[in-house]
């Protein structure tokens, strides 16, 4: 269980938006259970301004007419109220009702939306709300929160790191698993995916999967992806299955650094699982005396943790030369190297600094990490400064 005592980042900020009556309406999204839900009851608990909370997930049937009941019961509260909606993906054409009841709303009434299906909850957005919303994404648990909150060390991590909810199952490995598959990741692929998304083979879907948890920042080719798969198939499905799982807070895949666009998008990915619980549960538990295996999930996890930032991540490599994270927003540009035991070349990040001088030299290690993770942006800014 998460602990009631903690509070994640993302509550202030929201708390923040809704003081001013200018606030649009506010989005939640990210993956299933990393705390959405909690953070926002931890926000109505103390809040004086009157709430309307309601959750679709409760209703057998729900359709525009319940959100039109939803909408006029806040707007009864009186001044400044509240309305949030938990799975608002489960109500049909949500995005188009919303849309309208916002147009013709009195200025007074705030709205919180939230969902477990990112997917369903990006299209929505798009399709409809442009230009109606901010949206503020709730991501894996970092290093330092699970620090503060539940006394992880690395070690304990690089093995469990990224969903509170596990935590009470972490000395049971087949309870461990099971909540991981179940919950978790089969609930992503089942649910938010495959009945939203055209998938012609779904077990092929599923192997895709635990392949690509293999990599943990590695860099493979489609072409040898595809050639794990026990199925026919071309680039075009592997990169399609990537997408879908990055769209779902899974898995993402970082292109090589070029300033030629062309050349990033013809890239060969590196994998990078959006936590190292998602590594775990594909291969087993870390073996934390191997540099190689421990070296792969720490780097996985400063990719992870970079990838929660405003801006772009990508790596670079040229012939033996590699930096294992280029970090680039509003202009400055970081090469990031990643030391943690695990023999590799040291040439890199002169290399890469020779081609793009005005680049942040950045070093993370096990011994600086727990800083890094406490404020990523801050870290780096002050590097750079």
């Amino acid at each position: 269980m998460i602990l009631p005592s903690y509070e994640r980042a993302f509550v202030v900020n929201l708390e923040e938006r809704f003081r001013s009556r200018e606030a649009l309406i506010q989005v939640l999204i990210g993956p299933r259970q990393v705390g959405k839900t909690t953070g926002v009851k931890q926000l109505l608990e103390r809040r004086q301004a009157p709430f309307c909370y309601t959750n679709a997930d409760d209703l057998l049937v729900s359709d525009r007419t319940w959100l039109l009941e939803q909408w006029q019961k806040a707007l009864a509260l009186g001044d400044e109220s509240l309305l949030i909606i938990d799975e608002i993906q489960k109500v049909p054409n949500w995005a188009e009702t919303i849309k309208g009841l916002w147009d013709s709303k009195p200025a007074r009434l705030q709205v919180l939306l939230l969902g477990s299906s990112a997917l369903q909850l990006h299209s929505g957005l798009k399709e409809s709300l442009a230009g109606r919303f901010e949206l503020t994404r709730v991501l894996h648990w970092r290093y330092a929160e699970l620090r503060h909150a539940f006394g992880y060390d690395l070690t304990r991590y690089l093995t469990f790191g990224g969903y509170p909810g596990a935590v009470p199952f972490e000395n049971d490995a087949d309870r461990w698993y099971a909540y991981m598959k179940e919950s978790i990741v089969e609930a992503v692929i089942g649910k938010d995916i495959l009945q939203n998304r055209k998938v012609a083979n779904p077990a092929l879907f599923r192997q895709a999967f635990e392949i690509l948890c293999h990599y943990p920042a590695q860099e493979i080719s489609y072409s040898k992806l595809l050639g794990q798969l026990q199925d026919r198939g071309n680039t075009d499905l592997v990169k399609y299955y990537i997408e879908l799982y990055g769209g779902a807070f899974l898995i993402h895949a970082l292109q090589k650094y070029s300033a030629k666009a062309w050349l990033v998008r013809s890239s060969s990915p590196k994998m990078i699982p959006s936590c190292p619980a998602l590594h775990t549960m594909a291969v087993g538990t870390m073996d934390a005396t191997d540099p190689e295996q421990r070296g792969r999930v720490f780097e996985l996890a400063v990719g992870a943790e970079l990838l929660q930032l405003p801006g772009e991540v990508f790596y670079w490599r040229e012939k033996q030369a590699e930096v294992d994270f280029v970090y680039q927003y509003q202009g400055r540009l970081h090469a990031i190297e990643v030391k943690s035991g695990r023999k590799k070349s040291a040439k890199g990040l002169d290399s890469f600094l020779e081609k793009f001088p005005t680049a942040t030299r950045t070093i993370i290690t096990p011994e600086n990490f727990p800083q890094f993770s406490e404020n990523p942006r801050n870290f780096l800014a002050q590097l750079a400064a």
